[in-house]
């Protein structure tokens, strides 16, 4: 078991790499298979879905489009609850087919922000593609198209995720230990 320290908190090896990439496997065909032919605008939110945006991406067998966004409710380890969006998208995504790519969806409320920013530019229909999801932590209620994996209410950092912007290299997603 790999340990790894960042700042004031240690952190367990979680999910190593190859597990991360089979499921991201999956996550792609599924959605080569339901949304072949649409050109889909995949919407990724910076900072954390980057690393599941890019292998994603490089597995789908179909024209698409990637934009980013970014949005922020974190502070250390905890959500505030409030999201400040901070950089906005500049497509134009009336009529389209939106896949929102997230890194984590745990109290659910950035996502219902994000839809509904999205959902007031008019799309065809919007999709949410998340590498994680806490399910015993939503506090809304999420139409989540594509869950790569189901993790507890612990906090993780690695492949994109982070503690205080930092740990986001990391191949592997680690869970805090102390």
């Amino acid at each position: 078991m790999q340990t790894i320290q960042i700042k004031d908190k240690r952190f367990r090896t979680f999910i190593p790499e190859a597990d991360i990439l089979r499921e991201v496997g999956r996550v792609a065909d599924e959605i080569t298979r339901d949304l072949d032919g649409k050109n889909p605008l995949f919407v990724s939110v910076l900072n954390g879905s980057f690393m599941f945006t890019a292998d994603l991406l490089k597995r789908l067998d179909m024209a698409c489009e990637v934009s980013f966004v970014k949005l922020a409710s974190y502070e250390g380890v905890a959500s505030t609850g409030k999201v400040k969006e901070l950089v906005g998208l500049n497509e134009d995504i009336s009529g389209r087919t939106v896949v929102i790519v997230e890194d984590i969806v745990d109290t659910g409320l950035t996502m219902q922000r994000l839809l509904e920013t999205l959902e007031a530019r008019q799309p065809a229909e919007i999709r949410i593609a998340t590498l994680l999801l806490k399910p015993d932590k939503l506090q809304v209620k999420l139409d989540i198209d594509y869950v790569a994996m189901k993790i507890p209410n612990d906090f993780i950092v690695g492949y994109g995720l982070d503690y205080d912007g930092l740990g986001r290299n990391y191949r592997d997603i680690y869970t805090v230990i102390d």
